[in-house]
């Protein structure tokens, strides 16, 4: 994914496996990248993040979006779908210190990957949750779509008129509460 060499960091020695997809969960990654953990992105089969295939600008047949927020990173594309790919993940996370995933809520669940049964592989697993409205509470269920926070929020700018909130500075937001 086009890693850059890195001199050591404060996250030096830290494997963080990142299972999340678009811009909330890769920007949180690739924020502990560069403080130089060793952070090893996880994919799906074919296909890979869909962030892969947002543009233009396309560098050499890759999405500048997707390079942006994924350098310094390891990629490796297993199927949670299938039992030998649920199987490989918790072999990685039994040597991993961090896991951050962005699945929609319960999801995690249904494959067998939520934080009570990988905390099984690894006792000292640090889960990183990213969801639009959390795991529980009232709006739970509710997919978190670009407009969604500001909708929720009805920001209004000193002069009283409405402020746009891009989708970026959204998802930013997400990201910059998950830690």
């Amino acid at each position: 994914m086009g890693s850059q060499a890195q001199d050591a960091g404060a996250l030096s020695g830290i494997r963080v496996l990142d299972l999340t997809r678009v811009l909330s969960g890769p920007y949180c990654t690739m924020m502990l990248a560069d403080q130089g953990a060793d952070v090893v992105k996880i994919e799906i089969p074919e296909r890979g993040d869909d962030a892969r295939h947002v543009g233009p600008p396309f560098r050499s047949g890759e999405s500048a979006f997707f390079i942006s927020i994924n350098r310094n990173k390891k990629s490796l594309t297993l199927n949670l779908k299938s039992e030998a790919g649920v199987n490989l993940l918790k072999r990685l996370v039994a040597c991993s210190d961090v896991l951050v995933e962005n699945y929609r809520p319960g999801v995690t669940e249904r494959l067998g990957i939520d934080y009570d049964s990988l905390s099984q592989e690894n006792p000292r697993l640090i889960y990183c949750s990213i969801s639009g409205f959390g795991q529980t509470g009232p709006y739970w269920e509710t997919f978190p779509r670009a407009s969604s926070l500001p909708m929720q929020s009805r920001r209004r700018c000193s002069n009283g008129k409405r402020r746009r909130m891009g989708s970026t500075s959204t998802s930013v937001c997400w990201t910059v509460w998950s830690p």
